[in-house]
């Protein structure tokens, strides 16, 4: 057992014994790791049949109070966001209400039918994220930026070994200033920002269990639907996805989150949201590839990259990228699978 482990696990101990919720039924069992330095264990209980989820975040490696006080306000405004039970920031502890295992990925592949089920949930859950009014921050211009020069930066220099022109330079930099304006044009409202398939889950009552929403902020609306129906994890068919985007279309409209915009203008929104998500998804899997030695990722760029190309194929503005992909990068791609 590593030293932070041995830490953790009594700091757990006295947590449980001070909160009078019970006694540790042997050691912290392994739940999972994730995208970022964050470890994630479980730990049953002797007297009665529960569990609590405990995370072990190295301060020095993350920051673990927009965790805690987004889900404090969250929970609070009745979205399922798990219970803190309680955090110690100076340690990078926190032990946490345990969802269990139902994640939402393997329950969409089962069928069609039982899909739209669970993304109409995800839905509504969704819509009460954007109805909460804590403070975030600004999904603004630079973080926007920010995001697709991972592309630049990781993708294509380190992954395909690709140095750009000058010329391709200046065409990528007009691209991802339309996203940019595009985003932020949108109707703006609290983001999750990686809400998806795999922070997502199916709780005992039903519910829609939401987590890792600490990087959450305050930018374009169609951002979590695009990461929820056009997920780096699980793809369908263009006209299914179309079809739940106007499924939440409905709902939003209803919920008074998006007025009088028309489903084509809020349907621009969501497929140009997904280019600039998508661009930084990339270039997110090849920084954890070859920063941080996590090479899984490399198996999801295809599902990724093929968004970009379908949805850059649909517009007249987005040509001149589209090509590039198809003409320029598309055999560099093939030539090194």
């Amino acid at each position: 057992m590593d030293a932070r482990l041995t830490a953790l696990q009594a700091w757990v101990t006295e947590t449980l014994h001070d909160l009078n919720l019970g006694e540790p039924q042997g050691s912290l069992e392994t739940v999972s790791g994730d995208a970022s330095f964050r470890r994630y264990f479980r730990q049953l209980l002797t007297s009665q049949r529960r569990t609590y989820i405990a995370v072990d975040a190295p301060p020095e490696k993350e920051d673990s109070e927009p965790f805690v006080r987004i889900a404090n306000h969250w929970h609070k405004q009745g979205v399922k966001v798990p219970k803190v039970i309680k955090a110690d920031l100076q340690q990078g502890f926190m032990l946490l209400e345990d969802f269990g295992d139902a994640l939402l990925q393997p329950l969409l592949e089962e069928s069609i039918e039982q899909a739209s089920d669970l993304y109409s949930s995800c839905m509504d859950s969704l819509i009460e994220i954007q109805q909460t009014d804590l403070p975030l921050p600004q999904y603004d211009a630079e973080l926007l930026d920010r995001e697709m020069r991972l592309f630049t930066e990781w993708y294509l220099p380190k992954h395909l070994e690709y140095k750009l022109s000058s010329q391709e330079q200046s065409m990528l930099d007009d691209t991802f200033a339309m996203l940019r304006e595009t985003a932020l044009g949108q109707i703006q409202a609290p983001v999750h920002r990686d809400y998806h398939s795999r922070n997502l889950m199916k709780l005992t009552s039903g519910d829609i269990g939401i987590i890792d929403f600490q990087d959450a902020v305050h930018g374009p609306l169609t951002y979590d639907l695009v990461s929820l129906l056009r997920d780096a994890y699980i793809d369908w068919p263009q006209e299914q996805v179309q079809s739940w985007a106007q499924d939440y279309f409905a709902k939003a409209r209803q919920a008074g989150l998006v007025g009088a915009i028309s489903d084509g203008q809020l349907m621009l929104w969501f497929d140009w949201m997904g280019l600039q998500r998508h661009i930084k998804v990339v270039g997110i899997f090849a920084r954890l590839a070859y920063r941080d030695g996590k090479t899984r990722y490399l198996d999801d760029i295809p599902r990724t990259l093929n968004y970009i190309r379908q949805v850059s194929a649909e517009y007249d503005a987005l040509t001149e990228f589209h090509q590039w992909l198809e003409n320029q990068l598309m055999p560099v791609i093939e030539s090194r699978a």
